[in-house]
């Protein structure tokens, strides 16, 4: 795919760019990478934390009045995890070094994330297929009946062998 080769060009651009970078990874929403330069970090783990990071930051912003997921920035004790949108269906994560200058992390990341952006959204959406004809019905329509009561079933024993009979009950009634 000619997009996941400028999009791996457009993140080892970016590591150039800003030194303390130690990995960069574009994911879809999904939580699927499109291309990664993580070296030392399972790019599958972080496109699929990626991916649920936004979804919740997605949901903080809506219940907060904030509008859409624009940016996420994350502190560890030895540094940053940066996550930008990058185009309608697409993530930036960033992995920077603690040292880092934060406000160049934003900007170029920033950058970065609105090239992605181009390039994912320019990629032509799979095309559904399309319906199967189905043939018409050639036979005919079974013909209503109409139901009949239900009887008793027939007696499958052998001749010879009695029935079992419930005792009669006698009612007599006497008038006053």
């Amino acid at each position: 795919m000619a997009a996941e080769a400028e999009i791996l060009e457009e993140l080892q651009r970016l590591r150039a760019r800003v030194p303390q970078l130690t990995g960069a990874l574009a994911a879809g929403a999904d939580g699927l990478v499109l291309a990664q330069d993580t070296p030392g970090v399972d790019p599958g783990t972080v496109a699929a934390l990626t991916g649920t990071a936004h979804d919740l930051a997605g949901r903080l912003t809506d219940a907060t009045g904030q509008g859409d997921f624009r940016e996420l920035l994350v502190r560890g004790v030895y540094g940053y995890v940066a996550t930008y949108a990058a185009g309608r269906t697409a993530l930036l994560t960033l992995l920077a070094q603690d040292r880092v200058n934060v406000g160049r992390l934003h900007l170029e990341g920033r950058r970065a994330g609105a090239r992605i952006g181009e390039l994912v959204d320019a990629i032509p959406a799979p095309r559904p297929k399309p319906p199967t004809k189905t043939t018409a019905r050639t036979t005919a329509p079974r013909a209503r009946t109409s139901r009949t009561s239900r009887s008793k079933p027939a007696d499958t024993r052998e001749p010879g062998t009695e029935t079992p009979t419930a005792p009669t009950v006698a009612r007599t009634t006497t008038e006053s």
